[in-house]
């Protein structure tokens, strides 16, 4: 659990936030997305507020069925590229973190291994990779597939892949590149570590071409929820994104997660654990909550109805809003997100209209809805209680709710001890209180 001033904060910055309807409120930006001027002043504003990290989701697809539905809520369409987009921002900042999402199932770990130590060096150690193994099929089509392959295997391919990853950035120990021009040496040969794997997904010979990164290896981020998804995190990563619809769900995924480390040879602060909220701030609690619910009207019932649909993995088009889902639409293992699935189940268990679904479903986030003294009331308590050691911020409306909360929320947890007043570091790593992670490949600390 993070202590005093230790409070962790990034923020999921979707185009004009994270709410279907985002992109009608009053002050967002039409093609923002990939307005490399508009994303300069998002990055800026997070990093005034002195936030860990800046992070972009991503979906290597573009929905290509009901489009006349999905043309009401435009997620991950007209988007560029993450890690271009990063690249592109890292010189309008000296200190934030800069992570993105890139799909173990469509890469190559050669690519993408160079793609994030470039970015590292680029931002002199400011870069976190977002390990994910994509859950949808529009993914799998532009890759050649005609849907995804199972859970387990998808799991399965990620965790070897994430291990060829980690020996590439190891090709070269910290001091390989001596540029001794007397001797006319630009580095030392025996400083270089060859990768030679051969599993059972990939077969991979040779070496990065590019100096160790400057964080030694990229922060990792997870957010996987299944058992597979637990089991890879606690061998390999170092942020986690849980759940957040109940502080009791929260402390026991914790304490589960937490517990998994001392298996890998790893201590507790290891790994950082943050609940995804999203804030709407007000004069008061009901002035804040009829704020998100003159939000929730704009959005279309059909794009509701999509969305929850598709995490359940059954569709719900033909329901009426006003009734209850019936209990046979429940397809056990049928949704791709395990957590957003088992969230909407609760729901339905619990015998909530579909309308109720729709206006409740926040895909594991919890709405913090209150003045600024008691949004910061709710995050003292989560920490405090640990349920963990920070949080995701995902602002329902950008650039409004994050000017919001940097103006009001963020002073009142500086006056409460509980976040950083100036950076520290300046790398991701020191951030976080990460240690930077020796050189796997070198035998003396191999065998030590």
């Amino acid at each position: 659990m993070a202590g005093s001033a230790n409070m962790v904060l990034g923020l999921l910055a979707m185009p004009n936030g994270s709410h279907s309807a985002s992109w009608r409120l009053p002050g967002a930006q039409d093609g923002g997305a990939i307005d490399i001027g508009y994303q300069r002043r998002l990055v800026q504003l997070a990093e005034r507020g002195k936030l860990d990290f800046f992070f972009l989701a991503d979906s290597p697809s573009l929905r290509v069925d009901n489009m006349d539905v999905w043309s009401r809520a435009p997620a991950y369409q007209n988007i560029l590229e993450p890690l271009t987009l990063l690249s592109a921002l890292a010189g309008a900042t000296t200190h934030i973190g800069l992570g993105a999402t890139a799909s173990t199932s469509f890469f190559e770990p050669y690519n993408l291994a160079r793609q994030f130590a470039s970015l590292d060096h680029i931002t002199g150690g400011r870069a976190a990779w977002n390990v994910v193994t994509t859950a949808n099929d529009y993914a799998a089509r532009n890759f050649g597939l005609p849907r995804l392959p199972p859970h387990e295997q998808r799991y399965a391919r990620a965790r070897e892949f994430v291990d060829v990853v980690f020996r590439l950035w190891d090709t070269w120990e910290d001091d390989a590149f001596v540029y001794d021009h007397a001797a006319g040496l630009s580095y030392l040969p025996e400083k270089f570590h060859r990768t030679h794997h051969e599993g059972a997904v990939f077969k991979v010979d040779g070496g990065l071409n590019i100096a160790r990164p400057p964080q030694g290896r990229p922060v990792i981020i997870q957010a996987g929820a299944s058992e597979t998804g637990k089991a890879l995190a606690a061998e390999t990563a170092e942020v986690v994104f849980g759940p957040s619809g109940d502080m009791a769900t929260a402390i026991a995924f914790y304490r589960d997660l937490k517990g998994r480390l001392p298996a890998f040879g790893r201590e507790p602060d290891a790994l950082k654990i943050l609940s995804g909220i999203s804030v709407v701030l007000g004069e008061s609690e009901a002035h804040a909550r009829e704020k998100l619910q003159s939000w929730h009207d704009l959005v279309h019932p059909d794009v509701a109805r999509i969305r929850i649909g598709q995490d359940l993995g059954n569709s719900l088009m033909d329901l009426p809003l006003d009734e209850p889902v019936p209990e046979d639409r429940i397809i056990e293992g049928a949704g791709q997100h395990r957590a957003y699935a088992q969230e909407i189940v609760a729901m339905v268990r619990e015998g909530l209209t579909l309308r109720e679904i729709c206006r409740r479903y926040n895909r594991s986030r919890a709405f913090l809805c209150g003045t600024p003294s008691q949004v910061a009331d709710l995050m003292e308590e989560w920490i405090g209680a640990g349920a963990c050691d920070g949080f995701m911020l995902s602002p329902l409306s950008l650039p409004a709710c994050l000017e919001e909360f940097v103006a009001q929320v963020i002073p009142e947890l500086q006056r409460r001890g509980l976040f950083r007043t100036e950076y520290e570091g300046r790398t991701l790593r020191e951030h976080l209180g990460l240690k930077r992670p020796e050189n796997r490949a070198v035998p003396a600390l191999a065998d030590a």
